[in-house]
């Protein structure tokens, strides 16, 4: 259907017993269309959604055109949590899902009367695919006295294991209610999350040592002399980044919440530590500030900033014009993993009802309100 660069990505598996090791796959990246391609084919899109009942919900680290298309659509950009929350709330019969294949699956979890399309099906995550279901079922079962919290960077199957399900956006609330109530917590996949929170909070966190491949490549020795040369610029990081570069950070938190971050600070320049796809709705939202991509490299490295998922930009305008045109690409969840799974899910949309989590953080760093 249409030319691909084919990309190979090392993500970490962990092992039984500890350690990790160094697992491949592979992701496709569609080629850019030229202006009367593009033109042609949003036109398409833009009668498929109609026709189809259909809204676009798109991440903020997919393409811009994606981006753009979904607003402009009546659809949404946002992070993972407020595109739970919108594909659950929204009336269209079909949602179309622009971002990785777990995002698809909890779309579906939550509305199993919609059907569910995404752009491309075999978009996924390094967290994803280093948390096997049957390895996780085990580490589970050697651990039941623990609560077990996962990050929505799972497969409905690891759901389905879970108690919580948590973003960035709302784990640390959600873990510093469990540790008030003197739960123990069994915490997968994201370790740099998983750390960053049990810091925050003083919970008895056991990590599954997963991580996310963008955001393990920021450097903080790097990042230091960046900031050095922009000695007023404010550092935004996500959590998921390791711990001696969200040390370094002035503000540390989920996709909307660093927007939100550089929308509200005084500063004119933002060092941004999180994938780059975030930076087309910064600038739209915070025009005439600078943003600068933290550094995922060393020294002798030939790309000093390559901090953007494969597997996010494996979806394009070519291939959601393609599932609206032939139904391809729907997201099955079996009934069983869905109903185990939506209980976890929906625990933590229930305890965020009330709370203003897409604001700033209120202390200098942290995730969610204070």
């Amino acid at each position: 259907m249409m030319n691909v660069t084919p990309i190979k990505v090392e993500f970490d598996l962990p092992l039984k017993g500890g350690g990790v090791s160094t697992a491949q796959a592979w992701a496709r990246v569609p080629r850019e269309l030229d202006a009367v391609e593009k033109a042609a084919v949003k036109a398409n899109i833009r009668n498929g959604l109609k026709a189809e009942d259909a809204v676009l919900v798109a991440h903020y680290y997919v393409h811009p055109d994606l981006q753009d298309l979904a607003e402009e659509t009546g659809g949404c950009v946002a992070d993972s949590l407020e595109m739970a929350r919108f594909g659950n709330a929204h009336p269209a019969k079909t949602l179309v899902v622009a971002g990785v294949r777990f995002m698809g699956e909890t779309a579906k979890i939550l509305n199993p009367e919609k059907r569910v399309l995404m752009p491309e099906l075999e978009a996924t995550c390094s967290l994803d695919l280093g948390c096997p279901p049957d390895r996780f079922a085990a580490f589970c079962d050697e651990h039941p006295d623990r609560v077990v919290v996962v990050y929505a960077n799972t497969s409905a199957a690891v759901k389905a294991r879970a108690d919580w399900m948590v973003t960035s956006s709302i784990a640390l609330p959600i873990v510093r209610h469990l540790h008030a109530e003197g739960k123990k917590i069994l915490w997968a996949p994201d370790r740099h999350l998983g750390a960053y929170i049990q810091a925050e909070t003083g919970a008895d966190m056991l990590l599954w040592q997963g991580a996310c491949i963008v955001h393990d490549e920021f450097k903080a020795l790097e990042l230091e002399a960046l900031m050095a040369e922009h000695p007023g610029a404010k550092v935004l990081v996500h959590p998921e980044s390791p711990a001696a570069v969200v040390k370094l950070a002035d503000v540390v938190g989920s996709t909307t919440q660093i927007i939100r971050a550089a929308q509200t600070l005084p500063a004119r320049t933002f060092i941004v530590a999180t994938d780059k796809g975030i930076l087309h709705k910064m600038r739209a939202l915070a025009p005439g500030k600078t943003f600068v991509e933290a550094p995922t490299a060393g020294s002798s490295a030939t790309c000093k900033s390559c901090a953007h998922c494969p597997w996010m930009a494996m979806n394009g305008l070519a291939g959601l014009a393609h599932v609206l045109e032939t139904g391809a690409n729907e997201i099955h969840v079996q009934p069983a993993i869905a109903s185990d799974a939506r209980h976890c899910i929906q625990r933590m949309l229930d305890f965020a009802k009330g709370m203003n989590l897409a604001a700033p953080p209120s202390t200098v760093k942290g995730i969610g309100p204070a």
